[in-house]
């Protein structure tokens, strides 16, 4: 499997390319060659305003957007809990209607957010992109049905309390290399983003267009 990079805040091939409505300029469009996902991030809730809300909407429904995230709750935003939270389900939502999975920034929170599962019940996957947390949590996660992405920094234990089959990898901020980050980690996850989607996809030309970022699921 082509290793394929959850995300990232860096324009790079075989990656989903992180990206904020609040922080775009007016009339953006996805660049050709790049892979996306899309969302409001909670610390940016409370600027969220009808302008930013449709460039979500139309940019969820792009082709090159493979996911919505990375939306969540962070304890330490500036934007109040309620309002995050509405935000949260209004992700929830776009992920099930474009058929998308949904990319988790989670600071605290986690039983509302398993209370939200509960309620939503949710048909797309659901990624908690950068764990960090203990095993006892990822245990927890995975029990109820989310996949866990993990990053340059991660506790062992719980990337070992994760089956290869709900581990996806990302370099996030990072310098280092997707490959090295996987070389830390000393698993090979065997499900990617791309994967998730169920769709092999690549990039669509120029020397882009010669690397393959197919990705297959193995359970």
């Amino acid at each position: 499997m082509t290793l394929f990079d959850t995300h990232t805040h860096a324009a790079r091939p075989c990656a989903a390319v992180c990206i904020d409505p609040v922080s775009l300029p007016a009339g953006f469009e996805p660049a050709e060659g790049l892979l996306y996902s899309v969302a409001i991030h909670p610390w940016n809730a409370h600027l969220a305003d009808a302008a930013s809300l449709e460039m979500l909407s139309a940019l969820a429904a792009h082709p090159a957007v493979l996911a919505i995230g990375e939306t969540g709750l962070d304890a330490n935003a500036e934007a109040p809990r309620h309002v995050q939270a509405e935000l949260l389900r209004r992700h929830i939502r776009l992920s099930e209607q474009t058929a998308k999975p949904l990319v988790l920034h989670m600071v605290r929170g986690w039983d509302e957010l398993s209370r939200l599962r509960r309620e939503m019940r949710p048909s797309q996957p659901w990624i908690v992109h950068g764990f960090r947390g203990k095993p006892e949590l990822a245990r927890r996660l995975v029990a109820e049905g989310l996949y866990l992405s993990y990053g340059e920094r991660f506790n062992p234990a719980s990337v070992a309390a994760t089956p290869p089959g709900r581990l996806l990898v990302e370099t996030d901020e990072s310098e280092l290399s997707l490959a090295e980050i996987v070389s830390r980690l000393g698993v090979v996850p065997r499900v990617s983003l791309a994967g998730l989607c169920g769709r092999g996809v690549a990039p669509q030309s120029g020397e882009l267009g010669a690397l393959d970022c197919r990705a297959s699921e193995e359970g």
